[in-house]
């Protein structure tokens, strides 16, 4: 059999805690913070220095994307960066591929109108599936010459080498993402250049002010104006030396373990002390059993499948409103979780609107309930059903290397702790 025509399938199935979950696990660095610092010392002139970083398959697509446009971006050790740039990115040879790295591609859509050249930035099946519009209708308004494909990538940027001045608005209701790719470009600009928002509505808020932050590190001006407007001055970056702190999102996944098993798991950092949006679940997570009847999930939407999932065996229904953004992630994240709880258990979950409603059953607890788990290529989906399989006998998960786009030691992390798992790995036509 040719290898074109063979594939290998891999499934993890979790055997249950018999007891709670102690132990010290490490989280990855943030890839949010990550994605942002590689690219801002890109942008910098001189060697800037990034330790504790993530190296993920995103974060790996980025360093890769900004080689291609002439940065030297070395990697001395499993966390760290060494990004020397002469603070411009020169036109690369090809497409610059993203994979499904949505930071990657909606920061980088924006920086490439700092080439001199043709840019065409892309993605894989999934990423071209993820709107893009918003954000290249916001760099047309100003005068850059870009296209989409039907509001979706690939885009092409046909770039003068500077970003321009003025104002630029900008609907950051489907990610916020968008706002701070323009923020991040924008200190590259002839002129200030204020950003502001069409409307209220901006999905997950904390990020922005994430970006705010990685910007001044690097020696950007960033003023809020108010609740929608940030001036941006033409200061350019200089080259900086940046520690990333952990993910928070990938730490939901171990406080909602330590609390399924009446355990007690040390990240080596206090929720507390995280600057990132998702860092916000712990309180609620926290609060199991007891989880509150609504919860809105708008500023911490990458910590809404761990949450959902914990739902399950809360004591009282759970709804989750405020996430219409997870249905344009790595898949319909709605769709997904109400799917496959159910898969569970028929009637586990599901939608109305854009809500998702959890029935939740403590009595799951214990059963033995073999489901296999469609992770739809999400990262997310594989790491938060994963906590199922800690009550719940018989839970596998499919294409668990799909974790490797920010946690490549989520399984490990697992073992290390005590955790069952059971690989299954099959040759498929």
């Amino acid at each position: 059999m040719s290898e074109a025509a063979q594939r290998t399938t891999k499934a993890i199935t979790i055997t249950p805690a018999t007891a709670p979950l102690y132990g010290r696990v490490s989280p990855p660095g943030s890839k949010s913070i990550t994605n942002r610092v590689l690219l801002l010392a890109a942008l910098a002139s001189g060697t800037s220095r990034i330790t504790g970083a993530l190296k993920s398959l995103d974060t790996k697509l980025m360093a890769a994307a900004l080689r291609d446009m002439g940065v030297t971006v070395d990697e001395p050790d499993a966390t760290s960066f060494v990004v020397t740039s002469t603070g411009r990115l020169l036109p690369p040879a090809g497409p610059l591929f993203l994979g499904n790295a949505g930071t990657a591609m909606r920061f980088l859509t924006a920086a490439v109108t700092l080439v001199e050249g043709t840019v065409v930035v892309n993605g894989d099946d999934h990423m071209r599936k993820r709107p893009i519009g918003p954000l290249v209708a916001a760099l047309q308004s100003v005068g850059i010459d870009c296209s989409d494909t039907g509001g979706y990538p690939p885009v092409t940027v046909h770039g003068t080498g500077a970003f321009g001045s003025g104002r630029i608005e900008i609907d950051g209701s489907l990610s916020s993402q968008y706002v701070s790719a323009l923020l991040m470009a924008a200190a590259c600009g002839t002129g200030p250049v204020e950003v502001a928002l069409t409307g209220s509505d901006i999905g997950a808020r904390g990020y922005v002010d994430l970006t705010v932050a990685a910007m001044t590190a690097f020696g950007a001006k960033v003023e809020r104006r108010d609740a929608a407007t940030w001036r941006i001055e033409p200061t350019g970056y200089r080259a900086a030396d940046i520690h990333v702190e952990p993910d928070a999102s990938a730490a939901t996944y171990l406080w909602a373990a330590s609390v399924l098993t009446n355990g007690a798991i040390d990240l080596g950092v206090e929720a507390e002390d995280f600057t990132q949006p998702d860092a916000e679940a712990a309180a609620l997570i926290a609060a199991f059993p007891h989880l509150p009847a609504v919860i809105d999930g708008s500023q911490m939407q990458d910590a809404v499948p761990t949450l959902a999932v914990l739902a399950a065996f809360n004591e009282t229904p759970v709804r989750f409103v405020g996430i219409a953004n997870l249905r344009v992630k790595e898949c319909d994240r709605i769709r997904a979780l109400s799917t496959e709880l159910s898969r569970i258990r028929p009637g586990l979950a599901h939608e109305e609107g854009d809500d998702l409603i959890v029935a939740s059953d403590p009595a799951l607890c214990g059963q033995t309930l073999p489901t296999e788990i469609e992770t739809y290529s999400d990262h997310r989906i594989a790491m938060s059903f994963a906590l199922a399989g800690l009550k719940i006998g018989g839970i596998t998960i499919l294409d668990p290397d799909c974790t490797g786009k920010t946690y490549p030691g989520y399984w490990d992390a697992l073992a290390s702790l005590g955790v069952g798992l059971k690989l299954r790995q099959e040759e498929a036509a």
